[in-house]
């Protein structure tokens, strides 16, 4: 009777183990405010995106204000001279793309790298991490999806994407007047005839939402196809072959040496940006 039961349990045990798509597709999940029923609802959020992003904020912050506090005129430890080096790349890139008051622009490129890059980080966590954490705690029956990496998350990359669409706005207006910003998007960049001034306006319009967009959608889509080929990878090793495991090992070690580059890259990618847009906002047409 003993034997008889385990065998069943084996067999259900196979029955309900997930395909290659259901556990694609369980891993690309959110753990959401509620189920989300339509395409677009803004009346859900995506929990983890949000903690994460907030949770790696406070941590890159805490590390940059402990290189600043423990930063010495002498010779600097690795620590400082990595954070120095990244300190001296943002303002040399922000000196030469904005001319002027950088009191808070080299600062805010500085904090959207950072933010950029560990956030971007994340995705070098195993996949399967945090679904077996919280099942050991006893979270499992709670938390039934969970994604640690907000960059890839179309809302949180759309989220960065429009608040720097709000520093836009923000500095076309304090540089330019709301009169000089109102008749630059009438009269540029075919000049101001009154018969022009519909196509310069709907120019100008397109011009800020493929700004916005393209923004988010790089860095989102860039970090998602990164995310997706480690969960192809991560199926290899569930093989119960030596050949799968080995080549779960070995593609898993070059896609993730490769993904480093992809992530600094779309870092520094997403400052860059930041800092072109910035930095229009301070010239007219």
């Amino acid at each position: 009777m003993a034997t008889e039961l385990a065998a069943g349990a084996a067999n259900e045990a196979v029955t309900h183990a997930p395909t290659a798509s259901e556990y694609i597709i369980h891993h690309l999940h959110h753990f959401s405010s509620r189920e989300q029923t339509k395409i677009i609802d803004f009346s859900v959020f995506n929990l983890d995106t949000i903690f994460w992003s907030i949770a790696i904020g406070i941590i890159g912050s805490f590390f940059m204000w402990k290189a600043a506090r423990r930063a010495t005129s002498g010779v600097p430890g690795r620590f400082q001279a990595m954070v120095e080096i990244v300190v001296e790349m943002v303002e040399d890139q922000s000196k030469a793309i904005i001319h002027g008051n950088r009191k808070f622009i080299a600062p805010l490129a500085l904090t959207v790298f950072v933010w950029v890059l560990l956030m971007n980080s994340m995705d070098f966590l195993p996949v399967d991490l945090f679904d077996r954490l919280f099942k050991l705690v006893g979270l499992g029956h709670v938390i039934h999806f969970h994604r640690a990496v907000p960059t890839a998350d179309l809302n949180g990359t759309l989220g960065m994407a429009l608040g720097v669409f709000a520093l836009m706005m923000f500095y076309n207006i304090k540089i330019k007047g709301i009169g000089g910003f109102v008749h630059e998007l009438f009269c540029a960049p075919f000049g101001s005839h009154p018969l022009l001034w519909l196509p310069n306006l709907g120019l100008n319009i397109i011009e800020f939402v493929a700004k916005t967009v393209s923004l988010g959608m790089r860095l989102f889509g860039n970090m998602y196809a990164g995310e997706l080929i480690f969960l192809l990878i991560a199926l290899l090793g569930s093989t119960a072959t030596w050949w799968g495991f080995g080549m779960h090992v070995i593609a898993g070690s070059v896609w993730a040496i490769f993904h480093i580059l992809i992530v600094l890259l779309q870092a520094f990618i997403f400052m860059m940006l930041t800092l072109v847009y910035v930095g229009q906002a301070h010239e007219g047409h």
